[in-house]
């Protein structure tokens, strides 16, 4: 396959019986779903728990600024698992890779509900709050492209999106469940959550794990990775080494599309991190709204966002990936100049309003993203291309706007702010939206056609 081909799976339509397609939507989702799982409860005790149990200082709002700081290295570690379980996934195999990071991130995750406190071993403890967010890093680095190419490679043609939407999926149900979870534990009384009900939601990160790790054993490997196989060797694909070969021939695609994922991920993050610290901190430094109102929000715009998932990359797969990609992008912008100005009214009502349409706007950018990327790179170098430009993306976007978000109301005291940031790394996605490629079946098909039917039109005059 040429470098700038477009990507066929070479399955049929008609190829999956639905109890597969089930199963394999569900292992799509499931690692992923642990993935923003952690991350968004770990978002969520930073903002309500962790400042006090682990980063204790004389500053509150320092203190939440180094839990934030904690929770960006886990997106530095993501590139490198990216290049080491895609070389993994690109030259021994898609599902061999998704099980060692699924277990890794499931650990991870369990590790941290049972660490002890600062207030018990000191120092040390923060320092293995750090030690378990770089292993989840490293692991999420390749389980988001990982899951990705494994549903899409399974796919008919004309339904990618519709496969690895599936994945996209991961990321709102993921914080849809977090949310839930910590709702359930803030019905406690708050000496009791801040004891030791915080570690509960962290505790149930090992029933996913269980769960994941039986639905995932019934899917097969990647048609695509086994005719790679067939074609060239186990041996053969085993020398090589697929970082440096994109790097050396894709770096503009990897650059571009790690452009893209910049804004999604600066204002998601914002979005599902910051603004829960900001909504419920105590003023002059927030809001000072009730935590269990703004939880039970954030999981109404997530099931907006969600739907927006959905709706985009359905669409993606009948109109294109760009079309749909850069209308999520545009009003992504104009959304992302109001509602922090909207937020900062002080109602838990605007705090709502602005997250349901922060994530139904960013939801049309995000459905069919791991399918565009996934497109975007030749089979051999698609799960480490995928995996380092989405991550790049979401190192520079979502691992540091919590903390610019957080920096930008210490120093200006103006939440407006934010989304001026925001608005100008969203613009840097559709710029680089504006630059990339169309990759969906049905758009190319149809170009090619169109192609034909000018090139008879001139035999014929």
């Amino acid at each position: 396959m040429s470098e700038h081909s477009p990507v066929s799976t070479g399955v049929p339509a008609s190829a999956a019986p639905k109890s597969s397609f089930r199963r394999l939507a569900f292992a799509s989702g499931v690692g992923t779903s642990l993935e923003f799982y952690d991350f968004a409860i770990y978002g969520t005790a930073t903002a309500l728990v962790f400042s006090d149990t682990f980063f204790k200082t004389n500053d509150a709002w320092f203190s939440t600024f180094m839990g934030l700081a904690t929770f960006g290295i886990g997106f530095l570690m993501a590139p490198i698992g990216a290049i080491l379980f895609g070389w993994v996934g690109d030259t021994y195999g898609r599902k061999k890779a998704l099980t060692l990071t699924f277990i890794g991130m499931g650990a991870a995750t369990v590790l941290i509900g049972l660490l002890p406190t600062y207030a018990q071993i000191g120092v040390a403890a923060p320092l293995l709050l750090v030690l378990c967010r770089m292993v989840h890093g490293l692991c999420r680095g390749g389980e988001t492209g990982g899951s990705a190419v494994l549903a899409i490679e399974h796919a008919p043609d004309g339904k990618r999106a519709q496969y690895g939407v599936f994945t996209a999926l991961g990321s709102p149900v993921g914080t849809i469940l977090a949310n839930i979870a910590f709702a359930l534990v803030l019905l406690m009384p708050a000496t009791m959550v801040d004891d030791w009900a915080w570690r509960l939601p962290f505790l149930v990160g090992g029933l996913v794990l269980v769960l994941g790790i039986w639905i995932r054993k019934g899917v097969a490997e990647s048609p695509v990775f086994k005719a790679m196989v067939a074609e060239h060797g186990e041996e053969e694909l085993r020398k090589r080494v697929p970082a440096l070969t994109v790097i050396r021939t894709n770096w503009r695609r990897l650059a571009l599309a790690a452009g893209v994922n910049v804004g999604l991920n600066s204002t998601t993050f914002a979005l599902s991190i910051f603004m829960l610290s900001y909504a419920t901190a105590k003023a002059p430094d927030g809001l000072d709204l009730p935590r269990t109102a703004i939880v039970y929000g954030s999981i109404a715009a997530l099931v907006m966002h969600g739907v927006a998932n959905v709706i985009g990359a359905l669409l993606s797969d009948r109109i294109g990936r760009r079309p749909v990609m850069i209308a999520g992008a545009a009003s992504s912008v104009v959304a992302a100049l109001f509602i922090f100005r909207l937020a900062q009214t002080g109602t838990v009502a605007a705090v709502v309003t602005a997250l349901v349409i922060g994530f139904f706007c960013t939801g049309f950018l995000f459905g069919p993203m791991y399918t565009y990327f996934t497109e975007l790179f030749p089979r051999e170098q698609r799960q480490t291309g995928m995996g380092i430009a989405f991550h790049v993306g979401a190192v520079l976007g979502g691992g540091i706007s919590p903390l610019i978000a957080n920096r930008i109301i210490a120093g200006t005291g103006d939440a407006a702010n934010i989304g001026y940031y925001l608005a100008v790394m969203l613009t840097i996605s559709l710029l680089c939206l504006l630059a990339l490629p169309e990759t969906a079946p049905a758009r190319l098909a149809a170009k090619a056609r169109r192609a034909g039917a000018t090139e008879k039109e001139s035999v014929t005059a």
